[in-house]
Formats: C-alpha cells, sequence, structure tokens
C-alpha cells in the first residue's frame, strides 16, 4: 500500500510541475540565457561572450553558475532551442526530490522507531514537498536554485546512508560539491548543514573516520575549479551586486546616529555605531524576516517573478501542522529515543541555517535563496499532521468524531490546494503581467515573419533584458553574435546588457526623435512610449491578454 501511495504522490508531483510547462509563465530573461549559453556552447564551445567552457557563465555580468547550463545541453542538443529543453531537468530535478525526501526522512526517523507506526511518515513528507507551493513554484522554470535544493537534500541522504554502508559518503561528497557549482547560496548553506550533521552524529562518522578523510579528499579535488574561478570577477561580482555592503541603508544609518552626537568622532560614536553593529543588526532583521508569517503563510516574497497573489510559500493550514511539529519536535528531543530526536536536531539546525545565505543579501525575505528552507518546513509540518492522526488513532476517539476530523482534514487541505492551482493558473499572469516576459515570443514571431527583413528594429528596453530574448527565439547563430556586441558598463545593480546586435536595436523609445535619427526602422515600444497619433501596424499581446507591445512602421 505505501508504494502505491508513493507512486501516486511522484505521479502528481510530475502532472504539477510538467502541465503546461513550455508555456506557462513565459519565459524569462534568466532562463533565456540558460538555454541559449547552452545552444552556444553546442553549436562553438563558448558562452555568448565567447568564454570557452566556462564554470561560471557571465550573461548579463551576474557570473550565474554554471552546471545548470551544462545539465541543460543534451536536452537542446535533442529537443531543440525551446522552452522545453531548458525546463524539464528543472522540473524533472524537482519531481525526484518528492522521492529523495521521502528516503531521508525514513533515514532520519526510522518507522521502527517511531511511536505510530500505522503511518509513513516519509509518505506524508513526500506529499506535502510535492504540493508545496514554494516548491512547485521554482520546479517549474529553469531556476539553478531548484537544482541545489535536490542536491542539497541527495548529499544528506546519503551522508546519512553511509553509517550503513560507508561508500556512500563518497556519493553524498560527490552530490554536495555538485550544489556548489549550482547556486551561489549553497556555498554558504550547505557548510552549515554538513558541519552541524557531522557535529550531531560525530560518533557514527568517527566509526568510518578514513572514508571521512579520503572522502574529504576527494571533495576538496573537485572544488579546486570553482574555488580559483571566485577569485575572479564571479566572485566579486555577485556579492558587489547583491551582498548585504551593496546596501547602503545601514552606512547611512551610521552616519545618522553618530551625528546625533555631540563628536562625530568620540570613541562612544564609534564603538555603539559602526558597520559590525549595523551591519550586523541588518544581517539579523533579513534572517528573521524569512520565519514571519506574512511571508511564510500570507503573501511570500515581495518581487511578483518569485510569488503567486495571495498565496505564501506555505498553505494557511500548516499554521497549525508546523506549529505542532514544532511542539512535538522538540517534546520528542527531550525523550530518551536517541535515534528521532538526533533526526529532528538535524532537521531544526538545517531550519535555523536555511535562510543565511538569503539574509547576507539586501532584499529579505528571498524566496528564491532561500529555497532549501522548504524541505525542512515541510518535514515539520508534515510530523504534525502525523502527530494529528497518532492522536486520533492512539487516545480512542469516537468512530464518528474521528471521521469526521479526517474529513475537516482533507477538506481542509484540499480546499488550499486547489485555491493555490487556481490562482496559479488563473490569476497569477495577470495579477503580476510584467512578473515573466509575456509578449517577447508574439513579438519576435511577427518581427519574423515581417516581409521586409532588411529594416532595423528598434525595441523599448522598458523589459527586462530583451536582447537575449531575441537570441533564444530566433535561435540566432552564436559564433555571430560573440564576434559582433558589446556588454554595457554595470548599472547600479551590477548588471549589464547588450544594446545591439545586427539589426536589432535595444533602447528607451523616444518617439520623436527616433523618427528623425532612424527613419525607415520598426519601433517596438509599450503603449505609453507610442503616441496615439502614430500609425500602429500591429498591437502585440501576451497569452495573459495584456498589451505589451505597439509596433509602428517609421
Amino acid at each position: 500500500m505505501k508504494k502505491i501511495f508513493l507512486i501516486s504522490i511522484v505521479l502528481l508531483a510530475f502532472v504539477l510541475r510538467f502541465y503546461k510547462l513550455d508555456s506557462y509563465p513565459a519565459l524569462n530573461a534568466d532562463e533565456a540565457a540558460i538555454g541559449y549559453n547552452a545552444y552556444s556552447l553546442l553549436q562553438t564551445g563558448k558562452d555568448e561572450h565567447g568564454n570557452p567552457w566556462p564554470i561560471h557563465f557571465q550573461s548579463f555580468n551576474d557570473y550565474k553558475p554554471g552546471l545548470y547550463v551544462y545539465i541543460v545541453m543534451p536536452f537542446v542538443a535533442i529537443l531543440g532551442l525551446n522552452e522545453w529543453a531548458v525546463r524539464i531537468p528543472g522540473a524533472l530535478l524537482g519531481v525526484l526530490t518528492v522521492l529523495v525526501i521521502y528516503f531521508l526522512v525514513n533515514e532520519l526517523f526510522p518507522q521502527k522507531d517511531l511511536r505510530f507506526k500505522n503511518y509513513d511518515l516519509g509518505i506524508f513528507s513526500a506529499l506535502f514537498i510535492s504540493i508545496s507551493p514554494w516548491h512547485i513554484h521554482f520546479s517549474r522554470g529553469g531556476w539553478e536554485v531548484n537544482v541545489s535544493t535536490f542536491l542539497i537534500a541527495s548529499g544528506l541522504l546519503f551522508l546519512l546512508k553511509s553509517f550503513k554502508n560507508k561508500n556512500y559518503l563518497y556519493v553524498s561528497a560527490l552530490f554536495v560539491v555538485l550544489s556548489l557549482y549550482t547556486y551561489h547560496a549553497s556555498r554558504i548553506v550547505v557548510p552549515l548543514l554538513i558541519f552541524g550533521t557531522a557535529l550531531i552524529k560525530r560518533k557514527q562518522l568517527f566509526k568510518i573516520k578514513k572514508t571521512v578523510l579520503f572522502s574529504s579528499i576527494f571533495a576538496i579535488l573537485i572544488l579546486i575549479p570553482l574555488f580559483f574561478d571566485l577569485l575572479g570577477p564571479a566572485g566579486i561580482s555577485r556579492a558587489a551586486g547583491v551582498g548585504l555592503f551593496a546596501d547602503p541603508g545601514p552606512k547611512n544609518r551610521i552616519n545618522e546616529l553618530r551625528g546625533e552626537h555631540g563628536d562625530y568622532e568620540s570613541t562612544v560614536a564609534i564603538l555603539f555605531h559602526n558597520k559590525a553593529v549595523n551591519y550586523g543588526i541588518a544581517f539579523l532583521e533579513n534572517w528573521v524576516s524569512h520565519y514571519h508569517g506574512e511571508f511564510l503563510f500570507l503573501s511570500g516574497d515581495a518581487i511578483q517573478r518569485n510569488k503567486v497573489p495571495e498565496t505564501g510559500e506555505l498553505y494557511l493550514f500548516e499554521i497549525i501542522t508546523l506549529g505542532i511539529g514544532l511542539f512535538a519536535f522538540f517534546n520528542e528531543i527531550n525523550k530518551k529515543q536517541k535515534t528521532i530526536s538526533r533526526g529532528m536536531e538535524i532537521i531544526l539546525w538545517w531550519l535555523l541555517i536555511a535562510p543565511t545565505a538569503a539574509a547576507l543579501t539586501f532584499q529579505s525575505p528571498h524566496a528564491l535563496r532561500a529555497e532549501n528552507m522548504v524541505i525542512p518546513l515541510e518535514i515539520i509540518s508534515a510530523f504534525g499532521l502525523y502527530k494529528i492522526i497518532e492522536y486520533l488513532q492512539l487516545h480512542r476517539t469516537k468512530h464518528f468524531l474521528r471521521i469526521t476530523c479526517y474529513v475537516l482534514l482533507v477538506t481542509i487541505i484540499s480546499w488550499n490546494f486547489t485555491r493555490y492551482i487556481h490562482l496559479y493558473y488563473n490569476h497569477m499572469s495577470k495579477e503580476y503581467p510584467y512578473s515573466s516576459q509575456y509578449g517577447v515570443k508574439e513579438l519576435v514571431d511577427y518581427i519574423q515573419s515581417s516581409p521586409d527583413q532588411s529594416k532595423n528594429v528598434i525595441v523599448t528596453t522598458r523589459y527586462d533584458q530583451p536582447y537575449i530574448l531575441f537570441l533564444f527565439y530566433m535561435k540566432y547563430q552564436p559564433a555571430q553574435f560573440q564576434n559582433n556586441h558589446i556588454l554595457t558598463p554595470k548599472d547600479q545593480f551590477g548588471f549589464s546588457t547588450v544594446n545591439h546586435f545586427d539589426r536589432y536595436y535595444f533602447q528607451p523609445i523616444d518617439f520623436g526623435n527616433l523618427r528623425t535619427q532612424m527613419p525607415g526602422s520598426l519601433i517596438a515600444g509599450t503603449k505609453e512610449e507610442i503616441p496615439k497619433e502614430a500609425n500602429v501596424i500591429k498591437k502585440i499581446y501576451g497569452t495573459n491578454g495584456f498589451e505589451y507591445f505597439d509596433i509602428v512602421a517609421n
């Protein structure tokens, strides 16, 4: 029966992650960059900017960790350069994460050691991950973070399995190292997670100390290329762009507070108002914000691309299951059953350090950078449901009352789940019409079908990084692009773009000047940028029904 339940949950996870995967939501610029760079490697052995087989991809000068690009490559080779090729690996690993969580929970909390053995905690945990809004959202796209979450969970699973078969420690080391090649945040969270787990399980690890030593050497050896790459622009650029010290707020606050002293440079002013104190406070505020109820249960991330309307990162019913689960965790830790309590300590440690990397940036709470947090949260929440059912079964609850409670539980969970799916597919693209690059594919299709292919095309930069989406949808030859484009200087956030290649120009639309400076061009701007009196030859709508571009033949 457990196998049937598990197969059903995995199939559910598959449907939730693959349904309309190629069309919803619209492809965003980061996904297009991953796909086009994979395409460029296949064609030329270089990325879009001519760098051969990089560890980090320069892209918009944000230096994306490269593993996901290499994972995407065989899919582009087989399926061509399209949305499926970019998104299938992430969705597939999202499904496999559900399976990994089932086995991970059974390693952390062996069924034989649980008081109530009629229900499988691993099944509940797999179910909660499979329907998790947080996990579904980042499984349905070319998000490197989702791959990283799979690798982290797999690394922990095989670390625990190595206590029964020490050779699994090499597999664990491989997964852990690969997670560091996949996503920036993993480079902070993973070492903390492994350190905490090793401390909690130190007695078991000491028994296989030779294997620990050799697997550590193995991990260090395959980390060497990453280490040296991070000494260059890849490490510096990311920290400068989104790191906490890139936020001038704490520094301005230091100046403000020191200015309230009679002597700006007095010992007292310097002692109490300095970078260590103020940036430390900013870090703690960011870290705590990931545990706020509004973020977890009501509104989720502030960034529209990372959220669904009226939805937190968890379901509303998980206020109850998570609360009960946390209480039960601390209660079980105080008992004598060491196997169970050690597993709970690992999950609580994971929950504690999960948002650390996100807290070190100036955008918090941040669902994307803290996505690994979903695993400990859902395991604890599943344990809360497990304890509810245990109580109903073991405390001789009247049959009618027990059945009523079960029906109520199923109804509440089902309502939360179906409402989320409804909001995701029917409202997200309308509530957040600029969260992804809706309308760009339709714009490219129209331009490519235009009878005059010699005209220059001027496209608004109102929407994020349009050049990479043009390259992606046009399947523009990478060799030709590599030799004929210039990256702009970095903006205030550390990003660059390409303003021109071939006959395509990307710039803000100053309609009056463009008519005289670039006659005979096609101009694609927003309806705000194109005057009402202009001769609009085509309006471009996205799949959500919104008007994104007005096209004028200049």
